[in-house]
């Protein structure tokens, strides 16, 4: 029997009680914790699965961006499907198709099925944390919504963490597959929990889905990726990649006429004439650009460059989430003491010149260094993520703020996969054979990769220059802590 929330149209089958509040947050934080550390996991274990599936390390961007592409594809329509087959049904769907695709990928025999079953692994976690919080939001009042949403946040922040020496332990004292095969039981384990405790939320009503429109925004940047993935290796041509970029464009211009002329696209694109929004969301890409391939491109210095063990390149990488996650506190004290414009425009330029910092990292660098290279990267890249998500809702209207919300995760996914891309492609130009690299010349493409993405971020400053000084002020601590999830 379901009841009807008159206030919001949503009906539910039963009404949430204490036990269900008290079990659904640790619920929504494993899912969060899942796949926040999937996507910091692997890159330590890049080299090791390069060499056991045979392949060169560059070629492995496929598999990691991969992913947060599939992440952007579906993220817009997960709403949708939690409102139209309910938040259960598309929250244990979602696990289970996660956890699936991490059984396949431990399987995987080949580059090619690996890359496949990642995306279907992104399928499930685009589902997953939109979801989850978005029950969250249906679950508890807004005078409870605050410490529910901090708590899960917590899982974010550790993942990231946790991921990276994770990784290098499993590559170390086990083999690269248990890093996949981790996933099952805990998905398991979610799926009991979803069924047993998860309230089941659904609209009476829902607006129909742009299928037209999901259509030609994944083909378009789907094709856009593959260009990138495909860009400088000789397996196409000139002409061929010049036409298949052309294709892109048609089908992303196409998707931005039919957005501007229906009722209820997958994308809101009209947000952008906000100028607040359209400076966070088109400032974050493009930073994201710059800063996105760096946690690909740390691995493959430290251990392909280096020879340093799957286990000390993680030593090493950690540092970077250590400092994001411990000095956080101090981060809401900073944008309201300098203000969004001049933190994003300082911050972003100084995260361009770290970023050509870790160009002069070589043999004879000292670890601790290394180390403190890491953890002052790690800081100045969370203050930008922070006060580039709270800048996204300066202006926004509570009714758009779903839509901001879809775009902004859209993107911020789009941005890492084209990252990757873009490091990778930066690194192999500057390398004679990438099919047949000695560890110097490894070197000498990452240090010049960093060149590059440090001058493309240090660029990307500019974007910020149309904020006024005030912009953001209105943004609350809690707006923080709830968007920056």
């Amino acid at each position: 029997m379901h009841q009807a929330n008159s206030s919001t149209g949503t009906a539910f089958a039963v009404a949430p009680g204490e036990n269900v509040k008290r079990l659904l947050p640790w619920l929504v934080a494993v899912a969060f914790f899942m796949e926040s550390l999937d996507t910091t996991i692997l890159n330590t274990a890049v080299p090791a699965i390069a060499h056991a599936l045979g392949v060169v390390p560059l070629s492995m961007k496929a598999v990691l961006s991969s992913y947060t592409l599939s992440l952007a594809v579906f993220i817009p329509i997960s709403g949708w499907m939690a409102d139209r087959f309910g938040t259960r049904r598309v929250f244990s769907s979602a696990i289970g198709l996660f956890s699936l695709g991490s059984f396949l990928c431990g399987i995987s025999s080949n580059i090619h099925v690996l890359v496949a079953c990642r995306i279907l692994q992104g399928c499930g976690g685009a589902m997953m944390v939109p979801v989850g919080r978005l029950t969250l939001v249906r679950t508890f009042p807004k005078s409870e919504l605050i410490r529910a949403m901090s708590f899960v946040a917590i899982p974010g922040l550790i993942g990231p963490m946790l991921g990276p020496i994770a990784g290098g332990l499993i590559v170390g004292y086990f083999h690269w597959r248990v890093i996949f095969f981790l996933n099952v039981p805990i998905g398991l384990l979610g799926l009991y929990l979803v069924y047993r405790h998860l309230p089941d939320y659904r609209e009476e009503h829902t607006r129909p889905l742009d299928v037209a429109g999901l259509l030609l925004f994944g083909s378009g940047i789907g094709l856009l990726s593959y260009v990138l993935e495909v860009f400088g290796e000789h397996t196409l041509s000139s002409t061929a990649i010049l036409g298949l970029l052309l294709v892109s464009a048609v089908l992303l211009t196409g998707y931005g006429i039919r957005a501007a002329r229906i009722s209820f696209p997958l994308l809101r694109l009209s947000l952008f004439r906000i100028r607040t929004f359209r400076a966070s969301v088109s400032g974050s890409f493009f930073t994201r650009l710059g800063i996105g391939g760096i946690p690909f491109l740390f691995p493959l210095l430290y251990q392909v460059g280096l020879g340093f063990t799957p286990i000390q390149s993680g030593l090493l990488i950690m540092p970077q989430a250590a400092a994001a996650m411990s000095l956080k506190i101090t981060m809401p004290f900073i944008l309201r003491r300098l203000g969004n414009r001049t933190v994003l425009i300082s911050n972003t330029m100084i995260l361009g010149v770290l970023i050509v910092l870790f160009a002069t990292i070589g043999v004879g660098t000292p670890a601790w260094l290394i180390v403190l290279q890491s953890f002052v990267f790690g800081f100045f890249t969370s203050l930008q993520y922070t006060s580039m998500n709270t800048l996204v809702y300066a202006d926004v209207t509570e009714e758009q703020a779903s839509s901001g919300s879809t775009i902004a995760s859209t993107m911020q996914q789009m941005s890492i996969s084209f990252g990757v891309a873009t490091a990778s492609l930066a690194t192999a130009f500057f390398i004679p054979d990438r099919f047949h690299t000695s560890a110097p010349e490894m070197i000498h493409g990452i240090h010049q990769a960093f060149l590059a993405l440090g001058g493309l971020t240090f660029l990307s400053s500019i974007i910020f220059r149309e904020l006024k000084g005030d912009d953001g002020a209105g943004v609350s601590l809690h707006n923080t802590i709830q968007h920056a999830v």
